[in-house]
C-alpha cells in the first residue's frame, strides 16, 4: 500500500502561476475529487502526479519514491508499474481489439494473463466483447475499456481526468460506481478531477484547486 504526498507544488506558464502551494495527501483506498474553474490547472496537476508533466517547485512522493529525483526513463517505469490513468478522451488504440487494449499494461510489464483480462472485461460489463474493435463500441463502452485498462494491472495509484465528461448521466453514474468499487477492492488511491457535482459527491473528500493552492470545497 502506497500513500501519495504532494508538498508545496507549483506550476507556472511564463510568469503566470497556474497553481502554487498545493499540499495534498491521499491514503491507500481513499478517493479524493479535485474541482475548480476551467483553466485553473486541474489536468496539469493530475499530469504532474503521474510524472507526465513537470513542476517548478515542491515535491511529489508516492510510496517513498520521490518523482522529482527520477529521470524520464525511471518515471516511465514507475508509472508503468504503479499508475492507472483514465483519460477523458479514452485514448484507446483503434487498430487493437478491446482485449488487446485492456491487456496493454500487462504486456508492458511482461505479464501475459488472458484470464485477468477476461475477468476485468466482465467486471466492467464488457464480457464477450474482447474481439471487437473500438469503432464498434459506444462512448460509454469505450470509457469502460479505458477504465479496465487502467485497473487491469492493479495499480496503487489511479488518476482520472473527467472520466464522465463525454457520457450521458446514466452511463456516467455506472462508470463512477465501477471506478470506485474496483479501486477500493484493491486498496488503490484514487484522484479524480471533474466538473461533475455527481461524480465529486462520491468522493471521500472534495478539494477545490485555485491559483493559490487546494482547500476543502464548500
Amino acid at each position: 500500500m502506497s500513500t501519495l504526498v504532494v508538498t508545496g507544488l507549483a506550476r507556472h506558464y511564463g510568469e503566470a502561476a497556474v497553481f502554487q502551494n498545493v499540499h495534498l495527501t491521499v491514503q491507500p483506498g481513499e478517493f479524493v475529487a479535485i474541482v475548480g474553474d476551467s483553466g485553473v490547472g486541474k489536468s496539469t496537476l493530475l499530469n504532474c502526479m503521474a510524472g507526465l508533466d513537470r513542476w517548478d517547485a515542491g515535491r511529489i512522493v508516492h510510496g517513498g519514491t520521490d518523482l522529482g529525483s527520477l529521470d524520464d526513463t525511471a518515471r516511465a517505469l514507475w508509472r508503468r508499474a504503479h499508475v492507472g490513468f483514465v483519460f477523458q478522451a479514452f485514448h484507446v488504440l483503434p487498430h487493437l481489439d478491446v482485449a488487446q487494449n485492456v491487456a496493454l499494461p500487462l504486456m508492458l510489464l511482461g505479464q501475459d494473463d488472458p484470464a485477468r483480462v477476461r475477468d476485468m472485461l466482465a467486471a466492467v460489463g464488457l464480457e464477450g466483447l474482447g474481439a471487437r474493435l473500438p469503432q464498434q463500441l459506444s462512448g460509454g463502452q469505450l470509457q469502460r475499456v479505458a477504465i479496465a485498462r487502467a485497473l487491469v494491472h492493479r495499480p496503487a495509484l489511479l488518476l482520472a481526468d473527467e472520466p464522465t465528461g463525454n457520457l450521458d448521466p446514466g452511463t456516467a453514474a455506472r462508470v463512477m460506481e465501477l471506478l470506485t468499487a474496483q479501486t477500493r477492492a484493491h486498496g488503490a488511491s484514487l484522484v479524480l478531477v471533474t466538473h461533475s457535482d455527481a461524480a465529486a459527491a462520491r468522493a471521500d473528500r472534495v478539494l477545490r484547486l485555485t491559483a493559490r493552492g487546494v482547500a476543502p470545497s464548500v
